[in-house]
């Protein structure tokens, strides 16, 4: 059986305003987790248009398209396109979830929420020759399941190859977020066992790993356990984390003992009252600045999340907000504009004020604004958040927040790291278009691995 599987591109993967590393950055995990559960004799293909052309001459029996709201189109695209041949087309993900019904008008066999368990279903199904329109998650567990077909991935198309996946979901309940929708009627947040993550771990080749995780510290004992078998394995890795688990007595030293070394932050906000009114009450009174200073006591660098567009923003949001981040030392910083996305209770709310004013899906990048606002207009929003990433990754801000740091060693390695994610394009295009991203590894892990670089290459004691 001749089975394709494709990641469509995002419709902003191909805007010039952004460098194409970020695109680079991680292999399709989710496709390959479900190529492991194929037959041997299966002919398997994963094509990710991120970092190549997908190929249209061929004829698979079945095809099966992840779809993320801004691949919409260009999914249903792909599978119109093969249904016409003849192909059985399987869409699925987080935008079929969220609206079925139109997903549904492209597809032979949708998918609703994690694939785990359904996959295998309707491949049992089809084989018989009667696979369903329909499958839905029955049944939440990562127990027992078969590891990722990593083979199928080429690995030097990727700046981080070792992605690794060891939960699902999170248990807070964020009103822009996605996963009440994709996670509806089962289980929200579930972990594989211990021993098999450090088993998959210990195959993968190299010193760094990204956990994709949405919340990696969320059960506290499974982490603690986690990092308990990373501790002295000389592996360097990054993660998603809160607030509210960076504050936690000893966690986060735990985490940089066992390797942690960048942690992606959803700070969202400075605005409590915003902070409510989005349901992200595990940051509401939370000390960020205590969150930073821990992180960077510990050498971790911090990734933070903000989000503009919230009710209660004010025209000054944009520039208080890079001006705190920039002033605190953050390394890097994600901005995104207030997104919603079907099926979230933020979706649900606008919806019913009559306040969202496109459903033109490739403008739900969180770099558009879509939605009314009480006080500004879309234009003010969308021109202040360029503004604030402007600040932000501006050579006088990537300085000023490098000086802020304390000793000589941190400001080389936050220069370094901010000046090579946003200022280096050219460099990064280079690198993708001659096949060069693996020699840029080593230098990856050594940025993150510490001011120990720093020393060995410039031989500079510790201010």
């Amino acid at each position: 059986m001749r089975i394709k599987m494709v990641l469509p591109a995002l419709a902003e993967a191909t805007d010039p305003f952004f460098r194409p590393i970020k695109y680079s950055l991680f292999p399709p995990l989710g496709l390959a987790s479900l190529a492991g559960h194929c037959r041997d004799g299966d002919e398997i293909t994963i094509e990710d248009e991120h970092v190549g052309p997908v190929r249209t001459d061929d004829q698979p029996d079945i095809v099966v398209i992840e779809t993320y709201i801004t691949s919409a189109r260009r999914s249903y695209e792909l599978a119109d396109l093969y249904r016409a041949r003849g192909a059985h087309v399987c869409l699925g993900g987080i935008h079929p979830t969220s609206l079925p019904l139109e997903a549904a008008e492209h597809a032979d066999s949708i998918f609703l929420g994690p694939g785990d368990e359904s996959w295998p279903r309707f491949l049992a199904d089809y084989r018989a020759g009667r696979p369903k329109r329909v499958y839905r998650s029955e049944r939440r567990s990562l127990m027992g399941l078969p590891r990722p077909r990593r083979d199928l991935i080429d690995r030097d198309r990727y700046l981080v190859p070792n992605s690794i996946v060891v939960s699902r979901g999170c248990p807070h309940s964020c009103d822009f977020c996605y996963k009440d929708a994709f996670y509806a009627g089962g289980r929200s947040f579930y972990t594989a066992p211990v021993d098999d993550a450090l088993d998959e771990i210990a195959s993968l080749p190299g010193r760094h790993l990204y956990f994709l995780d949405d919340n990696f510290f969320a059960n506290e004992r499974y982490a603690r356990s986690l990092m308990a078998g990373l501790r002295g394995a000389g592996r360097v890795w990054q993660a998603a984390g809160t607030v509210e688990a960076v504050l936690r007595p000893g966690l986060i030293e735990a985490a940089a003992d066992a390797g942690l070394r960048s942690l992606f932050v959803g700070f969202e906000t400075l605005d409590q009252t915003a902070l409510a009114e989005q349901g992200k009450g595990h940051n509401v009174g939370r000390d960020y600045d205590e969150a930073v200073r821990r992180l960077h006591d510990a050498g971790i660098m911090v990734n933070a999340s903000f989000v503009f567009g919230m009710d209660h923003h004010t025209p000054d949001v944009f520039a208080r907000t890079a001006e705190w981040a920039i002033s605190r030392g953050i390394e890097t910083a994600t901005f995104h504009v207030l997104t919603p996305y079907p099926g979230t209770s933020l979706y649900t709310r606008l919806e019913r004020e009559g306040r969202i004013i496109t459903r033109d899906w490739d403008r739900y990048d969180t770099r558009h604004c879509v939605i009314e606002h009480p006080t500004m207009s879309p234009a003010e929003i969308e021109a202040g958040y360029h503004r604030a990433r402007r600040m932000f990754y501006s050579w006088k801000g990537i300085t000023s927040a490098s000086l802020a740091r304390e000793t000589t060693g941190e400001k080389l390695r936050h220069f370094a790291y901010s000046a090579a994610w946003k200022k280096a394009g050219p460099v990064w295009d280079a690198a993708i278009s001659l096949g060069a991203l693996p020699y840029a590894r080593p230098a990856l892990e050594a940025v993150l691995d510490g001011t120990q670089w720093v020393r060995r290459a410039f031989g500079l004691a510790e201010a």
